[in-house]
C-alpha cells in the first residue's frame, strides 16, 4: 500500500483514481494485444468491478454525507451519487457474465468512459468544494475512510486488495 499517512480524504480518493485508471489501461492493453485471450481479462474486470465497488461505497457512506454537512451543494452531490448508480450498473452487467469476451470488452469501454467522466467532476468540482470548507477537517475523515475501505476489502474473500495490492 502507498504511503497515505500525509494524504487528505481527497488524495486518498484520488489515489483510488489513478489506481484503477492503471487497471483500465492494463485491460484495454490485453484486450488489444491478445484478444482471443480471455483468460487475463476476466479476473482484471473483476478487480476493477471489487476495487470500484468499495470506493463508491466509502465515498456514499462517509465522504459524500460528510460534504453535505458543510457545503451547500445538494445537487452536485447528487449527481455524483448518480454517477456512481451508473457506474454500479455497469459493474453488475460486467460480474454477471460468466467469462472475458467482446461484450465484457464493451462493457468495461462503457465504464471507463462513466468512471473517467465522474473523476473529472469529483476532482474539480467536488474536491475543491471540500478543501475550501473550514469547517471539514480532510485529514480525519481520510482515516474514516481508509479504515472503512479497509473493513470492506477484509469482508471481501476474493477481494484482489486482500492479497495486499491498492486500487480503485
Amino acid at each position: 500500500m502507498p504511503e497515505l499517512a500525509n494524504k487528505d480524504a481527497c488524495d486518498l480518493l484520488d489515489a483510488d483514481h489513478v489506481a484503477v485508471k492503471h487497471l483500465f489501461v492494463e485491460y484495454a492493453r490485453l484486450a488489444m494485444v491478445t484478444p482471443d485471450a480471455t483468460a487475463d481479462r476476466e479476473p482484471l474486470a473483476r478487480r476493477i468491478c471489487a476495487d470500484l465497488t468499495v470506493h463508491a461505497q466509502v465515498e456514499e457512506e462517509i465522504f459524500y454525507p460528510a460534504l453535505r454537512e458543510v457545503i451547500d451543494e445538494p445537487d452536485l452531490l447528487d449527481h455524483a451519487t448518480e454517477e456512481h448508480q451508473q457506474a454500479k450498473g455497469l459493474v453488475a452487467r460486467i460480474e454477471g457474465l460468466p467469462q472475458a469476451g467482446p461484450e465484457m470488452d464493451e462493457l468495461v469501454t462503457r465504464l471507463v468512459q462513466v468512471v473517467e467522466h465522474h473523476v473529472k467532476e469529483e476532482r474539480t468540482k467536488i474536491f475543491s468544494k471540500a478543501r475550501s470548507a473550514p469547517a471539514l477537517d480532510l485529514f480525519a475523515l481520510a482515516g474514516a475512510l481508509m479504515a472503512r475501505q479497509q473493513e470492506l476489502e477484509a469482508s471481501t474473500p476474493s477481494s484482489p486488495r486482500r492479497r495486499g495490492s491498492r486500487a480503485s
